[in-house]
């Protein structure tokens, strides 16, 4: 699923590049592709993973190995739904919120992964939603997410300075 969210940003992110007129630099690249992958990864995501822990919490508990029926997985629900809105608001609000929302997604996924990877070794915990692509985007996405935001932070702010000096 959040493959498919993925590239649902990149292409809500490149129709939004066609029709922009403002220069297409490096930071405003980055700042497009940021705010779609904020809206729609994070925010859609978050979302849809709240439902997935609630409407579908047998099923979603049986794919990352946890057993069903536990009230600890509404708690992680509400943690996603949390994050999922905050990247939605990310569509209206900028600046340090989606620095924020990029820090707290990166503290969540990252735990994740660890988390992961502790249950790999001390569970033998292979389930496709632990040691699989949920492991590889709780990595992946943090680190995106972080390499977007410095981009269009660090050459906004040169081409502040440099129209200033």
């Amino acid at each position: 699923m959040l493959f498919i969210l993925f590239v649902i940003g990149l292409v809500v992110a490149a129709i939004h590049l066609f029709r922009d007129t403002r220069p297409r630099t490096s930071s405003r690249i980055a700042e497009i592709v940021l705010l779609w992958l904020l809206v729609i990864l994070v925010g859609v995501g978050g979302v849809l993973t709240f439902v997935a822990h609630t409407v579908y919490a047998d099923t979603t508990a049986a794919s990352i190995g946890w057993p069903a029926g536990n009230p600890f997985q509404t708690e992680v629900a509400v943690a996603n739904l949390a994050i999922g809105v905050l990247g939605i608001l990310c569509y209206w609000f900028r600046e340090q919120f989606w620095l924020a929302t990029v820090i707290g997604n990166a503290v969540w996924l990252l735990g994740d992964a660890v988390v992961h990877v502790h249950q790999i070794i001390v569970a033998g915990n292979w389930a496709p939603n632990n040691a699989g692509p949920a492991l590889y985007t709780d990595i992946a996405v943090p680190l995106i997410l972080i390499t977007l935001l410095v981009i269009a932070r660090r050459h906004a702010r040169s081409q502040a300075s440099a129209r200033v000096g």
